[in-house]
């Protein structure tokens, strides 16, 4: 069955239609011909799908190009179960209010199916489909310095030749399975959650093993604890995941009044993460040890990120502050849980990594879950029994093995720079952005790179990114790349290109802010640990959106310092 897996790497749809839809497009000869457009977004999330209506409605000649079969990003390709954003509805959608006066949303926090429908109604709402190409996964890219073009051309054939080359692949968008031996041996079925069939498995009654704790790992479990005979979740980590606090909504009620939208939307850019709320503005030890839990509690009743990015803003950069919360989030965890020895798993007496600097997630009855017999906790971690193999029946650790129908395998993606290395780009000087990046992520205002002109990107490293409400950096980066454009035809530029210094430079602001927090210290995808032979090093903006906005929008106003244009 991991045969059959294994054959969606790089497409991942596991629809028999679309696959054979996709073998005829990947084995076509490029005999198209050659589209001539001024810009060429990749990816429909929701910084391709903005930016097309963005540059559209700027007079300029685009076209959007994407792997899966619809709109969605992230949202088209995650359809397992319990899949849901984990960001409250209205910060996690556009701020045109020709979309959101007619948009209703069910929940505080929408479901894959819901956003599926929402990327449906933007589309005909900004009638993008006429200028959207899916089933297209771009292959390579090429910069000619003769023409100020770069080349473009697809899987399945098609060539495009265009000014500009707008990367919007998203944080997500390369999985990764480890290298265990015995993959290809085992006879139930083996899925990547983000290759998810869209004919839904009948878990009902089967033996399934979830292997990962992140974000997707707990959505997984906590869904198929329902109908599974027995669930079996691999932990390395414990996560420190906090209550969602899902509200389902009376229609047409929603969480905040729609007048009040227009003013939420302008002030997303004055939090440190593009939500309407913030840090507080005093330390963690500014309370006393009785306001402390007083404060603690309010936020924790509240749900959402709230506690993790609406406490006090000394919490990610204070280790003494960081314990606190800690302990206010073990104890809480831990009264949930009726087992001592899975409790001590889950969320262990002593510290094992600093609050908030891996991502938190947000659950809901996951820790009770373990209270079922029908769900079992194997801990993987180095005080455990590590992963082994996979074997024909299943998983074998250091002490056992376990056998499972089903393995599900929750590890995550080469996070924020993966889905750009695995497009072949070059630029001028034949070098890849592969290689530029081969000893680590280099890039100005986490927008572009030295040494390929006119490619910007949303989303990616050196930028707020998994720390910015995914709309908000949407938004604020689509808006910034506009602009510059427009810059460039005013003045008649026909190339921009990042100074080698000014990315030296980037590199080391990124690293003096994370120095000066607790991020550092943990091994994380934030860090790029999670993937082996990646260099370690912080891949997100640690400054906070505000501070970012300031910059960017600094850098154009000075005539975009730290740029070449010609």
């Amino acid at each position: 069955m991991f045969a059959f897996f294994k054959s969606f790497i790089g497409y991942g749809s596991v629809n028999k239609q679309e696959r054979m839809s996709l073998d005829r497009d990947t084995n076509a000869t490029n005999n198209a011909s050659t589209q001539e457009l001024d810009a060429l977004i990749v990816g429909a999330g929701f910084g391709g799908v903005y930016q097309l209506k963005a540059m559209r409605d700027a007079g300029y000649k685009v076209k959007l190009v994407e792997s899966g079969s619809d709109y969605g990003g992230v949202w088209y390709w995650n359809r397992y179960p319990g899949a849901r954003v984990d960001s409250s509805i209205p910060h996690y959608e556009f701020s045109d209010p020709a979309l959101w006066k007619d948009w209703t949303w069910n929940q505080r926090f929408p479901g894959g199916a819901e956003l599926r429908s929402y990327f449906a109604y933007v589309a005909d709402k900004w009638d993008l489909r006429k200028d959207t190409q899916f089933d297209s996964f771009v292959s390579s890219a090429t910069w000619d310095d003769d023409e100020a073009r770069w080349t473009v051309k697809t899987k399945a054939g098609e060539t495009y030749k265009v000014k500009f080359l707008l990367l919007n692949t998203g944080f997500a968008a390369k999985r990764y399975i480890p290298d265990w031996k015995g993959i290809d041996s085992f006879k139930g079925t083996f899925l990547h959650p983000s290759y998810w069939p869209h004919e839904e498995p009948d878990l009902k009654g089967k033996r399934v093993a979830v292997i990962g704790t992140g974000s997707t790992g707990i959505q997984l479990a906590q869904e198929i604890s329902k109908v599974a005979s027995h669930l079996t979740v691999f932990q390395r980590t414990p996560n420190m995941s906090m209550p969602m606090k899902q509200v389902d909504y009376d229609l047409p009620e929603q969480a905040i009044p729609r007048p009040d939208y227009p003013d939420l939307f302008a002030h997303r850019t004055d939090s440190y993460s593009g939500f309407s709320f913030n840090f507080l503005p005093r330390s963690t030890f500014d309370d006393t040890p009785e306001q402390r839990v007083k404060t603690y509690e309010s936020l924790w009743a509240e749900g959402d990120f709230k506690f993790w990015l609406a406490t006090y803003y000394d919490m990610l950069f204070v280790k003494e502050a960081n314990r606190e919360a800690y302990n206010f989030w073990r104890d809480k965890t831990r009264a949930k849980i009726n087992d001592p020895k899975i409790a001590e798993i889950l969320a262990p007496m002593e510290q094992p990594y600093a609050f908030g600097c891996k991502r938190i997630s947000l659950e809901n009855k996951y820790f009770e879950m373990y209270n079922e017999a029908n769900v079992s906790l194997v801990d993987t971690s180095d005080k455990g029994t590590p992963i082994q193999e996979i074997t024909e029946r299943g998983i074998r650790t250091t002490d056992a093995e376990h056998e499972f129908d089903y393995i599900i395998c929750a590890t995550g993606y080469d996070a924020i720079t993966g889905g750009l290395t695995q497009i072949d780009i070059r630029g001028p000087s034949g070098e890849s952005l592969d290689a530029h990046w081969k000893d680590g992520a280099k890039t100005h205002l986490g927008l572009a790179a030295s040494g390929f002109p006119n490619m910007f990107f949303t989303y990616g490293p050196q930028a707020p990114t998994a720390l910015c409400n995914g709309p908000t950096c949407a938004e604020l980066q689509g808006n910034w790349i506009l602009q510059a454009m427009n810059h460039m035809k005013e003045k008649s530029f026909k190339k921009m290109d990042v100074q080698k210094s000014s990315e030296d430079e980037w590199k080391t602001l990124i690293w003096n802010i994370a120095n000066s927090s607790l991020l550092p210290t943990v091994d994380s995808w934030y860090m790029g640990t999670n993937i082996p032979g990646k260099t370690r090093e912080p891949l997100i903006y640690l400054g906070g959106v505000p501070t970012y906005y300031k910059t960017i929008n600094e850098a154009a106003e000075n005539g975009y310092t730290g740029f070449d244009l010609s």
